[in-house]
């Protein structure tokens, strides 16, 4: 009889197992989510209209919503234009005790809507954006999920390009800061205030890459502003872009440095090579002038000079300069040989005169002795020869000079002063040159460390 109470006892309490167990098993919490979903936001329940209370549930202190982003890419930044294109994901956060619902212990984490219009949301615009969309593909990119606390997480995808005022005095070895604004439309600060999440309210994805530029880090702050309608909420996180160096070393300041040393081989030609001179002037003149404008047509017109402006100005005043140099070297030239015919046309009438006046004393055969006059005319040749050989005798000796010494080397028969306009160009130009390249790159290096204040 015992033994029979004990088996009845085990099955009835099997029983019960295995009814709690189907019970359980019965649930279907998709139906839960829907009677939630019905119970806190059904016809007449909950009015989207109104913003909720602020915290603790008092109604007349500001919703405070904590805002936080996913920069996704950034798919271009336009200097001639001053803005830039950005993907990211955006969230905000807040809590509406009118959506609080049972838990079902613990088993409804959350609710998850994808119509933005079943609830309450933040007036939130970006204040400098110039265009920007939503991402429809394959459905839209938007979800809400409503927490049993009440507090709502609203996460979109969005793509956008926003303004960024540049400062170029510094292009290419400049630093650009970015903003991206967010702030209220309509609500005033004493009904909505931004805030930003606390611990890591910007995230930015690990394979980050940018033509040009290199995000080297950011700052969140908050950007209030005040109009006549009122204290609107503001967010904005500044994003420090340095520009990348190289591109603009290889694309444009190594082939200008070409151009000037092709302009100097002009100054080992021959000064009476006159078209292969001209031609690498002109040549090398209209290349540096083409690469210039090419370098200004990608740039916004501004009013300040850019270090790039320098840059070229000099490397195209180089050029020009060579030009100029043989212009004035064929001038030295043609002058030499115009001085060289007329001391050569002065020889030969000092020579004509000597003859004659030898000639005169040789057919003079009366006189037993010549008869020096005591008083010789200034056009007398003989006088001109004794004065000369007087100013010989009475020349003080000079010092020698260094660079006149260095310079006598490279005479010539004809054209010394060309030649040696030529000789000082090969050694001027370049060390010019250098001298220009120290100054430029010690100033607007250094310049960019301590114009860094970010």
């Amino acid at each position: 009889m015992g033994s029979g109470h004990y088996f009845w006892a085990i099955f009835y309490f099997a029983s019960l197992c295995s009814a709690s167990l189907a019970n359980n098993a019965k649930i279907n919490f998709r139906e839960k989510e829907k009677k939630v979903l019905d119970q806190i936001l059904g016809a007449g329940k909950y009015d989207a209209r109104i913003r909720p209370s602020g915290i603790n549930g008092t109604a007349n202190l500001a919703t405070m919503v904590k805002v936080n982003m996913f920069l996704r890419s950034i798919s271009k930044i336009d200097d001639y234009k001053m803005e830039y294109s950005v993907q990211l994901t955006f969230r905000e956060q807040w809590t509406d005790e009118r959506l609080k619902f049972d838990d079902i212990q613990g088993r409804l984490k959350y609710l998850t809507l994808t119509e933005a219009n079943r609830v309450w949301m933040p007036d939130l615009f970006f204040s400098n954006e110039k265009e920007g969309h939503f991402h429809n593909i394959i459905m839209p990119n938007v979800y809400i999920r409503i927490f049993p606390n009440g507090s709502v997480l609203y996460s979109i995808r969005i793509s956008l390009t926003l303004a960024c005022p540049m400062n170029l005095k510094l292009y290419p070895l400049d630093r650009q800061i970015c903003s991206l604004r967010m702030a209220s439309y309509g609500w005033t600060t004493n009904d909505l205030v931004f805030l930003w999440k606390e611990g890591d309210p910007v995230q930015v994805v690990k394979n980050l890459h940018l033509p040009r530029f290199t995000l080297e880090k950011f700052l969140t702050d908050y950007c209030n502003s005040k109009t006549n309608t009122g204290e609107y909420s503001c967010l904005k996180v500044d994003l420090l872009f340095k520009r990348e160096f190289s591109y603009y070393l290889i694309q444009i300041y190594i082939p200008c440095c070409m151009l000037v040393i092709v302009s100097w081989v002009s100054f080992w030609l021959d000064q009476g090579a006159v078209p292969a001179r001209v031609s690498l002037g002109v040549t090398t003149l209209l290349t540096m002038a083409t690469q210039t404008s090419g370098i200004n047509a990608s740039l916004p017109p501004v009013s300040y000079t850019k270090a790039i402006d320098v840059w070229t100005g000099v490397c195209l005043t180089f050029v020009f300069g060579a030009l100029l140099e043989f212009a004035l070297v064929n001038y030295a030239s043609r002058s030499d040989m115009h001085k060289e015919n007329m001391k050569k046309k002065r020889r030969d009438l000092e020579q004509a005169s000597l003859d004659a006046a030898s000639d005169l004393l040789d057919t003079d055969s009366n006189a037993t002795f010549a008869m020096k006059p005591l008083v010789r005319h200034p056009g007398d040749p003989l006088a001109l020869e004794k004065r000369l050989q007087c100013e010989v005798h009475m020349q003080a000796p000079k010092r020698p000079n260094c660079c006149k010494t260095w310079l006598s080397k490279f005479p010539t028969r004809q054209c010394s002063r060309s030649k040696r306009i030529d000789v000082i160009s090969r050694i001027t130009f370049p060390l010019v040159f250098a001298l220009f390249n120290l100054v430029y790159w010690s100033t607007y290096l250094f310049r960019e460390e301590e114009d860094e204040t970010f």
